[in-house]
């Protein structure tokens, strides 16, 4: 449970860390990704022997996979980072399955999973002047950080998002309708409606979902409705109904039965639980800006 929880960290909410002379910061990029830019001050990317210099402005991009390093600052000077976290799994109403299979496996991928961009590059400085000082709304802002976070990806995201021109069987055709479907939109649909965008036997199209998805559509569909669920739970004070509703569920009792199954919580227990969770209170001078 402790784990489920930590991936409940502020998400596209900008966060400030002053690291002291010679101090050092290790990134956490649980449940997603991170994007961090040394906003004043010089620091250090160290890891496996390397020690490369991050002049202010430099901007990292961090997965959860093969990086394992941290970022010192000088040893005369104090450097402040900013950063905020980008996890895919809760952007279900954004990203298509082959958008967010592609961030999956990239953050497993050299090359993909760490990087730094220059300070002179222009999405610095572009998320330079969007924080801290914002004075948009907070959606707005919510808005402007993902845009920043997915340009960094725009080349690798553009190839996986064109359909093919002529699907020819069931499994081509799931592809392409998957492609373009939101996992979001996956909450309330039946598995009839599946089938008749795939004009194959109800068998089959079982047979191919489970082949390009990995399990059967009751349950990615059961995965995504509980991942919403759990967003809303950690993130509002929406009324248990609303967020069964909300989450697909017409019915109350058969919510709290599938979520107990999973997660071993009620509901409102795993919304004190995940509420109460503030892990990067624990660092020092830590604060959150928010939007």
């Amino acid at each position: 449970m402790a784990k489920l929880l930590n991936n409940y960290e502020p998400h596209l909410a900008v966060i400030e860390i002053s690291i002291a002379p010679g101090g050092e910061w290790t990134p956490c990029c649980s449940g997603g990704w991170l994007m961090a830019q040394i906003a004043s001050g010089v620091g250090y990317w160290l890891q496996n022997g390397i020690n490369q210099e991050l002049p202010t402005g430099t901007v990292l991009i961090l997965g959860n996979g093969l990086h394992n390093g941290r970022v010192r600052a000088s040893q005369l000077n104090s450097a402040l980072v900013r950063f905020f976290r980008v996890d895919p799994a809760r952007l279900s109403g954004l990203l298509s399955f082959h958008e967010q299979a592609f961030f999956h496996s990239a953050a497993s991928k050299s090359g993909l999973s760490f990087r730094i961009i220059a300070a002179t590059d222009i999405l610095c400085a572009r998320l330079s002047d969007l924080c801290p000082g914002n004075r948009e709304s907070g959606a707005l802002m919510r808005t402007q950080l993902l845009q920043l976070f997915l340009e960094g990806f725009a080349g690798q995201l553009g190839s996986i998002s064109n359909p093919s021109e002529h699907p020819a069987g069931a499994t081509d055709r799931l592809r392409d309708f998957l492609t373009q479907l939101p996992p979001g939109e996956l909450l309330y649909m039946n598995f009839s409606e599946l089938v008749g965008k795939m004009l194959c036997t109800p068998r089959h199209a079982g047979r191919v979902f489970h082949e390009v998805v990995g399990m059967s559509f009751r349950e990615k569909q059961t995965e995504l409705r509980l991942a919403r669920a759990c967003e809303l739970l950690a993130t509002t004070q929406t009324k248990i109904l609303d967020v069964a509703l909300e989450s697909g569920y017409q019915s109350l009792s058969l919510f709290n039965l599938m979520f107990k199954k999973h997660y071993r919580l009620t509901p409102g227990q795993w919304r004190a639980k995940s509420q109460a969770h503030h892990p990067v209170s624990q660092a020092p001078r830590l604060r959150v800006l928010r939007a």
